[in-house]
């Protein structure tokens, strides 16, 4: 009589491992607990690197080494004010005022061209500044375009209809109002922003159920479009250029930040420099703090706090998913799912160029960039993937039956 082999000390640990992570992730309100330890992780990381990637900036223009710092800091603050606040407000009362909401975005979007309203820094006129803090209203336009785009497109869709019952008429005005929305952003100009509201209205469209046929039709038109508007300036031609590799030497050219970027990668290697150690914060890569922290972040953290960014981010876009497929409330559905992808794909594009395998777009890393309405908004979104969290059936139990502590089943 043969007896079964014995697992080995380190494969019992594995299986002990993974039944901990599956009763763990079993109890009510463990979508809950995963947003807003993601959300203070990131947060908290991102003041460390914007710390570390301005100092020497901040100590030169200000003669004080927290000056970008101590905004960021500020802008976490309102944000994290903002995410609790969020998710005390019920889903019927933002739903209600989502038109409401993306009118002000529009609103704002116009009047930020207007000389003297909004402020222009480096050809751009993307920002108002108000007390030394500035706002990009382009931010909160995707958030409120998800909002109100939800709520018109499962209105025009009608309870239990399919993706074969939309026509192009379903589209109306989402689409309209959205290339609007897009079109107010590039004319400031910052194709970036228009970049990441496209993202937002595909992934809106389909998780309300366009079919795939529609969204193709739509995906070639906005191939188009950018292709357009990549030729028609001469910045993004040359970013474009040098991406492809025709840039030549791009020693002081349109390729140089994604050189350094690169320089500053390999220089990291496994473990990094160590915080604060980096050589390419001191002025040999422009934008540090924003656009390109991944790449200080890779310097002084090295490949292994790399990998963990990405696992960070990828545990973000399995939680939101998660969240939206277990959420009752279809608006909130929608909702959930389309600001997922919209803050991990932004994460892929911003990680994508700074590792040079995206041209680069001027796209902020969530949470880790600086950038006041890129950290604010994110923590909006991310209040509000809480709140669906917390409105999961289980954890409304939960909730109702007065737990502070979620408990297994």
């Amino acid at each position: 009589m043969t007896t079964a082999p014995t697992a080995s000390p380190i494969a019992r640990q594995v299986i002990a491992a993974r039944r901990a992570v599956a009763a763990t992730l079993r109890r009510p309100l463990a979508s809950w607990y995963l947003v807003v330890g993601l959300t203070v992780v990131l947060a908290g990381l991102g003041l460390v690197m914007v710390l570390s990637a301005s100092s020497i900036d901040s100590l030169r223009s200000t003669g004080s080494p927290y000056g970008v710092f101590l905004h960021q800091l500020v802008y976490c603050a309102v944000g994290g004010v903002a995410f609790v606040l969020v998710g005390r407000v019920p889903v019927a009362r933002w739903r209600a005022a989502s038109p409401w909401l993306h009118g002000l975005s529009l609103l704002a979007l116009a009047a930020v061209l207007v000389p003297g309203l909004g402020s222009a820094v480096a050809g751009a006129q993307k920002w108002f500044v108000v007390a030394g803090l500035s706002l990009q209203p382009s931010e909160p336009a995707k958030l409120t375009l998800v909002l109100w785009g939800a709520h018109v497109l499962l209105a025009r869709r009608g309870p239990g209809s399919g993706r074969r019952g939309w026509g192009w008429q379903a589209l109306l005005p989402v689409v309209p109002v959205a290339l609007l929305t897009a079109g107010l952003v590039v004319v400031e100009p910052d194709l970036g922003s228009a970049l990441g509201i496209v993202v937002v209205l595909f992934a809106l469209l389909w998780f309300a159920g366009v079919p795939g046929r529609l969204l193709g039709l739509l995906g070639g038109g906005a191939l188009g479009a950018v292709a357009v508007l990549a030729v028609t300036a001469s910045y993004r031609l040359a970013r474009l250029t040098s991406f492809l590799g025709g840039g030549g030497d791009d020693s002081l050219g349109a390729g140089y930040q994604s050189q350094q970027a690169l320089y500053s990668l390999a220089d990291g290697g496994l473990l990094g420099d160590g915080l604060g150690q980096g050589a390419a914060q001191w002025s040999y890569l422009p934008n540090a703090s924003n656009d390109f922290v991944f790449a200080i972040l890779g310097e002084e953290l090295g490949l292994v706090g790399s990998v963990a960014v990405l696992g960070l981010f990828a545990l973000l876009g399995w939680v939101g998913l998660r969240i939206a497929a277990r959420t009752v409330d279809p608006w909130n559905r929608v909702v959930v799912a389309t600001l997922t992808v919209w803050l991990v794909a932004q994460a892929v594009i911003n990680i994508g160029y700074v590792l040079g395998l995206l041209p680069v777009t001027g796209i902020t890393l969530p949470l880790i960039s600086a950038g006041g309405s890129s950290v604010i908004v994110s923590m909006v979104s991310l209040g509000l993937l809480a709140a669906a969290a917390r409105d999961e059936p289980e954890a409304r139990v939960a909730l109702g039956r007065g737990a502070r502590v979620d408990r297994a089943p």
